[in-house]
């Protein structure tokens, strides 16, 4: 137990020392009171206006760990927007990026639906071993179960999905009926975007003829070796034991994949309204060649095209990309401001519109 008397080494500082101390102490204060003023901002920008909720949902001998927004507006039923990734290991919420396309549906009127890929964040499964037809099994699992919820109008349920999900819409609207279609930077033909991608990157790092060629070649080679289903092996040697961040799990992913194209597979959402959103600054995906193929396939009728010349691939401001900094402040500060200018009210005036409002 502590007692009241002080040893020499705990006498009171001289008044001196107490005054020297005085502007370190109103310093210290000073960061704490903003750092819970920025934490109270930070949680106050992140404060959506929806109910939301961790659902679980059975497909294959596998339970999709998912979230589930609806709109707080006194409603028993709502539409809903079903989430379908694009590349990468995405977890339901894309790391929070979701929320503010989320609250734009409830505000709307719909509920929104999104799940972790297999095997991220503690899902079973793995993303890598899926075909885009595995996908689109899932979705369409995912879409059979909203449409058992008795808050879920399952006359008003509709798909939204970021680029490599445009090879995944198609084929989950030929397995189950879907109300509309948000297509986000889809990609049509995979090594066409896989070619395009590479130039734009080198274009942007203002790479030289030489090493222009040197990627091409190696692009080249990649792709005979897809053909003849090479092994994870055999793309190594012929890499040179350089395989830039390719593995064996990826490898056969992208074995699986490789031929996937689109053009085909859009025949299953002639009629069905689409909300085409391109980026104007996007590396990744061509999106004239899909402007042109959509409206080729689609026709003009049920197709709305919406251009974004300051959006990058994934509809965030080109600007923010390109500082990590701006980025993060962004992310936590305002997130609603991550995407280019009127994509949220684009989505949400599309999901308003009268065919596709309450009934």
């Amino acid at each position: 137990m502590r007692t009241r008397e002080r040893s020499t080494t705990e006498q009171r500082p001289t008044r001196p020392r107490r005054r020297a101390l005085r502007p370190a102490a109103w310093s210290l204060a000073t960061v704490l009171a903003l750092s819970c003023c920025l934490g109270g901002i930070v949680a106050w920008r992140h404060s959506y206006d929806m109910h939301e909720e961790r659902v679980s949902i059975r497909h294959g001998g596998h339970v999709l760990h998912g979230v589930l927004t609806t709109p707080e507006d006194g409603h028993e039923r709502h539409g809903l927007v079903v989430y379908v990734h694009g590349d990468g290991a995405v977890d339901a919420t894309h790391d929070g990026g979701y929320r503010p396309m989320w609250e734009a549906n409830a505000e709307a009127g719909y509920a929104s639906l999104s799940w972790d890929k297999p095997g991220v964040a503690g899902a079973p499964g793995d993303w890598l071993e899926q075909s885009m037809q595995d996908r689109a099994e899932e979705v369409a699992a995912a879409i059979a179960w909203a449409r058992e919820r008795p808050d879920i109008d399952g006359d008003r349920i509709g798909l939204w999905g970021a680029s490599q999900a445009g090879w995944v819409l198609p084929k989950v609207a030929a397995e189950t009926p879907v109300s509309f279609v948000i297509a986000v930077s889809p990609a049509i033909n995979w090594l066409r975007q896989g070619r395009y991608n590479l130039l734009a990157e080198l274009r942007t790092e203002g790479a030289s003829a030489a090493r222009v060629e040197v990627e091409l070649a190696k692009s080249d080679t990649t792709r005979r070796l897809l053909r003849r289903g090479a092994t994870f092996g055999e793309y190594t040697a012929a890499m040179g034991g350089r395989t830039d961040g390719m593995t064996a799990a990826r490898w056969r992913f992208v074995s699986a994949n490789h031929t996937a194209d689109a053009t085909g597979d859009l025949e299953a959402l002639r009629g069905t309204p689409v909300l085409l959103a391109l980026g104007g600054h996007d590396t990744n995906v061509d999106t004239a060649e899909t402007e042109r193929v959509y409206g080729e396939v689609l026709g003009s009728d049920a197709l709305t095209v919406a251009h974004y010349p300051d959006a990058a691939h994934s509809l965030v401001k080109e600007s923010l990309e390109r500082s990590e900094h701006k980025l993060v402040l962004t992310a936590l500060l305002a997130p609603r401001h991550l995407f280019a200018e009127g994509f949220l009210a684009d989505q949400r005036r599309f999901l308003a519109a009268p065919d596709r409002a309450r009934p």
